[in-house]
């Protein structure tokens, strides 16, 4: 499997799809992606509410925490 990092923007579409439908079936799938869906999002101001008060080393610190789960 490609490492997420290398994934194409398509790829990783299709790998969260396939962990989704593999670990909640099509009805939690479904149900995930209706309640997540992406209208209305205004990425930008959610990440500065998110990160405004923190400073990049408490950014790099959190970032340095973070375990990627194998896809095995």
């Amino acid at each position: 499997m490609t490492p997420v990092e290398e994934m194409t923007d398509e790829q990783f579409e299709q790998f969260t799809l396939s962990v989704l439908a593999k670990e909640l079936g099509p009805l939690g799938m479904a149900r995930y992606l209706r309640t997540h869906s992406s209208a209305g999002v205004d990425y930008t101001r959610d990440r500065h509410r998110w990160l405004d008060h923190l400073t990049m080393d408490e950014i790099l610190e959190q970032a340095s925490k973070v375990q990627i789960p194998s896809a095995e």
